[in-house]
Order: C-alpha cells, then sequence, then structure tokens
C-alpha cells in the first residue's frame, strides 16, 4: 500500500476550504469528485474499518459498505458541521451492523478469569500505538467492538446496549472479559519482550 502522510489528510479533511468544494461535486454525483474524496478519506476510514473488522477483508468489506452509504446519503450531512465527524460516525454504525450480520458466525470464545501479573507502568510506554492496535485487533470480536465503542469512541454502555441490542450488562461483562485478555497481552508482552501477543 502507498504510504500516505495521515497527518495531512487528516488536517485536509478538517479543512473547510478544501473539503467543502469536493463535497458540493460529489452532492451533484461528479465521478471525479467521488474518487478525490475516497482517496482524501480514504487512510481515516481504513483505519476505522481495521479496528473493528475480523480481518483486512472484512474491513474491505465495511468500507465498501460505509463509502456507498456517505455517496448516497450525501444530502444528509449538515454543511455547517464536520464532515470527517459525520464520516466516522457512518463508518461505526456500518462496522456494527457488519458484526451484527455476521454475529453467528463469529466464535466468542470464553476467558478464563486469570490472575494477570503485575505490569510494570513503563510497559505502556514501550509499546507503540499501533503495538496497541495490533492487540485490541486481536480480541475475540464481541469484546473487541465494546472495547472500540466504549474506550476509543466514547458510547456509554446503555449506548452501546441500544446500538447492538444487547443487554448493558453484556456490554459490561464484554468489557471486563476485553479488559482482561489485553492485560494478559500485555503480561505476556512483557515477559518475552516481543511483538507477539497472541
Amino acid at each position: 500500500m502507498r504510504h500516505i502522510n495521515e497527518k495531512s489528510v487528516y488536517l485536509d479533511l478538517d479543512n473547510k476550504q478544501v473539503i467543502d468544494p469536493i463535497l458540493k461535486k460529489c452532492r451533484k454525483g461528479d465521478r471525479r469528485a467521488q474518487k478525490k474524496l475516497f482517496k482524501l478519506l480514504y487512510p481515516y476510514s481504513m483505519s476505522i474499518c481495521l479496528r473493528y473488522a475480523h480481518d483486512e477483508d472484512d474491513a474491505m468489506e465495511v468500507l465498501n459498505d460505509g463509502y456507498l452509504k456517505i455517496f448516497s446519503k450525501m444530502d444528509q450531512h449538515n454543511p455547517n458541521r464536520s464532515f470527517k465527524a459525520w464520516a466516522r460516525r457512518i463508518f461505526i454504525n456500518t462496522a456494527i451492523d457488519h458484526y451484527r450480520k455476521n454475529e453467528k458466525h463469529y466464535h466468542s470464545l470464553e476467558i478464563e478469569m486469570v490472575d494477570t501479573e503485575y505490569i510494570k507502568p513503563d510497559i505502556l510506554d514501550q509499546l507503540a500505538a499501533s503495538d496497541i492496535l495490533v492487540m485490541v485487533s486481536q480480541l475475540p470480536p464481541a469484546y473487541r467492538l465494546i472495547f472500540n465503542l466504549y474506550v476509543i469512541e466514547g458510547y456509554n454502555h446503555r449506548e452501546i446496549s441500544e446500538k447492538i441490542g444487547i443487554s448493558e450488562g453484556t456490554s459490561k461483562s464484554n468489557l471486563s472479559k476485553a479488559r482482561v485478555r489485553l492485560k494478559k497481552m500485555l503480561s505476556i508482552a512483557h515477559q518475552e519482550g516481543s511483538s507477539n501477543y497472541g
């Protein structure tokens, strides 16, 4: 995959002088503008999809469905509000829909409540954000979904239960189990000093 300077792309998504003319043309069905928006939004949207998806193929499916929604609902975006935030919501909701549709295919393994060894505070400092995202991606789908929605997106358990159609108790339980699994991975990473978290 071609390297893209994500920082400058994110700035462009927040820059109304850059994004508004593209969005205006997209609303009129301009194919070149849609292609330009796709390229501009791709690194940001793919990073969201990868966080929620089971694997890269799943992420691509969520990504494609998300873009279909964006282009078909473009007139629902309020030009006075952030396009990036609006698109983010669409990709997250698409990932949730994808999870619900495929839930029966996922095997959610119960985690034994194991005692994790004490983890030195500096272990997190030694790990790059990408290492932590790798750990999160290795969580079972139900745990990963709840962890992302609660910890990264900031939804509370009531909102998560409404979005996914589960009880608040299940949401809390899955978050707790996700944290246990992540602590175990951190402990293994600390003991082995490697980037092998599985």
